[in-house]
């Protein structure tokens, strides 16, 4: 409402200044200052007619709707786990260096439980390989004693449990 009663002051002061320039006796105004007040007034009125249409022009436009963002999930962070010691084969693990302390009868017997377990499918021929490293791996797996295997004390307790 407030720009309306402006451009009409505007319009009602260019029309009282045009007819007051025309009311002035001719003696005061000679022709350079009629055409000055003129140009004065046109170029306020075109300046106010040019504002008003940019005020007009500036319609809403369109605008994207902000897009739903999932807040971010907890993650737990990752638990600090004892690295496991690597080997190169499984006859440097501690589990082949134990099971090749023991003798030639007792190796047998330790391949004999683990296949009566159902862990142990090869050849009863008392020589450690990838074949009874599984075995004992699935054992110690299945016993809950998987860390047994991290040390050579550990794993003479899953054989002397095997053998005895």
């Amino acid at each position: 409402m407030l720009p309306m009663m402006k451009n009409k002051g505007f319009a009602a002061l260019a029309a009282l200044a045009i007819a007051a320039s025309a009311a002035a006796p001719a003696h005061a105004w000679g022709k350079k200052e009629q055409g000055f007040v003129a140009g004065a007034l046109t170029a306020i009125i075109v300046d106010e007619l040019i504002d008003n249409n940019r005020h007009r022009n500036n319609s809403p436009r369109y605008v994207e709707p902000p897009r739903y963002v999932e807040p971010p999930r907890y993650v737990e962070p990752p638990r600090y786990r004892d690295p496991a010691p690597s080997y190169r084969s499984v006859y440097a693990t501690p589990a082949g260096q134990a099971f090749n302390s023991y003798s030639h009868a007792e190796r047998r017997a330790i391949q004999r439980s683990l296949r009566s377990y159902g862990y142990y499918r090869g050849s009863i021929d008392g020589s450690f390989g990838p074949g009874t490293y599984n075995a004992i791996a699935a054992y110690a797996r299945d016993a809950g004693a998987t860390r047994n295997l991290n040390s050579s004390s550990g794993v003479y307790s899953l054989y002397d449990g095997l053998i005895y």
